[in-house]
């Protein structure tokens, strides 16, 4: 059970497939299989073993793949880096992970420079390039067993230090068989990622899945609203991922009509909930793509629940039911389960829950019980066994003893039209303990008073979930992967 093996079959059976697609650049599956071989090779040869961890800090590109896929054939384990870190906190990354190895992206070569860390090697993006074209040959028998660690994914850190997340061969096999069930996959796809492959959604959910079907990526470097609706077309991609803000930006685009976007059958979004309007006016602008709502998180490789088209707009704010080979159930705080209907920690078993934190028993040993990921977030199933997500543990807000969950607030600034997103969380308060504050970003051109936001606030919540506060920013803090870092807001 390992991706690469895949690969390898793929570069086999179909060779001349196209796999990978960046700029003016494009991969078949025997290119992408021979260029991991290369890197794999030069890592073997220059005698690193089974556990070595090693280090990649690069932008989205064919380049990532190739030193993604190679480092994991040569039996090594690659730990891809979050390039929007503060440097102390990348240097933090490199000294628990131990790693041996940084390949890094020349264009970001500034950041690490203000790292100290000592690697026994520092490979360029120039350097990756001159070991493609080298004469260097894979001839090593490397026997991967499924449960070797495969990837390390340290967590965003939304709550304190990030944990190096440990995730094996069969973690990554099983997560890419069950998305890309669930996305109804083909080899005929050609997946848009504009999101970072640094991040476990980029990389488990779209780029690995694409290809265990045999389907090309299309890789762009970063999300650019006119580039991305430009290359969607040019590109003939058939899927594309974004977070909901994304979505708002790329629906306000008046140059969209001029576009042929019959190619595109699947919008898959994440990270954040998307509001009823935004869903519906990506619905009727787009009436032939399916819409589908995807939750996961790192330690389950991404991978729990999924809200498919058919319940898009009638299930608004739920994100689905449990994907294939997955079990989800809801938890009180004592680890019994809750009754239908009733808020519960959610909790998740499967073939694609981690083998653990790296270097971190006490917290592996937390998060996991029985075979069961404690997720930290907060959830309801209905009473048709769909799940809802109703906030992360440690963002509930507790306000004079009543429980009060910032996405319901949230939900309701979301109908505010003027409003094109929006983040609640605690602030201290020094008779209730803590008070919901909102933190809103308007739309171009649009203007609200922080008192209107609060008068229709009130119309539609209880008293005591009304925002006690306004405050109006030009973007909200987000991590790599598009969730708010409402810690960031506390501050």
């Amino acid at each position: 059970m390992s991706i690469i093996n895949v690969l390898a079959n793929h570069a086999t059976t179909n060779p001349n497939a196209t796999a990978v697609v960046f700029e003016s650049s494009e991969w078949n599956y025997s290119e992408l299989y021979n260029h991991s071989k290369k890197i794999a090779a030069y890592l073997l040869e220059k005698g690193y073993k089974k556990g070595d961890i090693i280090s990649q800090f690069m932008l989205n590109s064919d380049l990532f793949l190739a030193v993604y896929y190679g480092v994991q054939l040569a039996g090594l384990t690659i730990m891809p880096v979050n390039i929007k870190l503060a440097p102390p906190e990348i240097e933090y990354i490199f000294n628990h992970s131990e790693a041996k190895v940084l390949f890094y992206d020349e264009k970001i070569s500034n950041i690490i420079e203000q790292t100290s860390y000592n690697f026994e090697e520092k490979i360029s993006t120039t350097q990756i390039k001159d070991i493609l074209k080298s004469n260097t040959t894979f001839n090593h028998q490397i026997d991967l067993d499924e449960n070797d660690t495969a990837v390390v994914m340290y967590t965003s850190g939304t709550t304190g230090k990030p944990k190096g997340v440990m995730l094996s061969h069969k973690n990554i096999y099983s997560t890419a068989e069950i998305w890309s069930e669930s996305m109804k996959m083909t080899e005929n796809d050609r997946m848009y990622i504009c999101t970072p492959l640094f991040h476990c959604a980029g990389s488990h959910v779209f780029a690995v899945p694409t290809m265990y079907k045999g389907g090309a990526v299309v890789i762009e470097e970063a999300f650019s609203p006119d580039r991305t609706l430009k290359n969607l077309v040019e590109t003939e991609s058939t899927i594309f991922f974004g977070v909901p803000a994304m979505y708002a930006i790329l629906l306000n685009k008046p140059e969209l009509k001029n576009y042929d976007f019959s190619q595109l059958r699947l919008f898959c979004y994440g990270a954040a909930p998307m509001p009823y309007e935004l869903v519906k006016k990506l619905k009727d602008t787009f009436p032939q793509v399916k819409v589908q709502n995807l939750y996961g998180q790192t330690e389950n490789t991404p991978a729990a629940t999924s809200l498919t088209d058919e319940f898009a707009l009638q299930k608004i704010g739920s994100v689905g039911k449990p994907l294939s080979h997955t079990e989800v159930q809801l938890v009180d705080s004592e680890g019994a389960p809750v009754l239908l209907g009733e808020v519960g920690e959610i909790c998740v078993k499967g073939p694609q829950v981690m083998k653990g934190y790296l270097r971190n028993p006490e917290e592996t040993a937390r998060t996991i019980q029985d075979g069961w990921l404690y997720s930290g977030d907060l959830g309801r199933f209905d009473e048709e066994g769909f799940l809802f997500i109703v906030d992360r543990k440690k963002d509930m807000i507790i306000r004079g003893g009543e429980n009060i969950y910032p996405i319901e607030i949230e939900e309701v600034l979301y109908q505010i039209p003027q409003l094109l997103e929006s983040a609640v969380v605690g602030v201290p308060h020094k008779v209730y303990g803590e008070v919901p504050k909102a933190y809103v970003v308007l739309k171009e051109g649009q203007s609200i008073t922080s008192e209107e936001i609060v008068a229709y606030c009130a119309t539609r919540l209880a008293k005591y979930k009304i925002p006690y506060e306004v405050e109006f920013l030009e973007q909200l803090p987000r991590n790599a992967s598009g969730k708010v870092l409402k810690h960031t807001l506390r501050l």
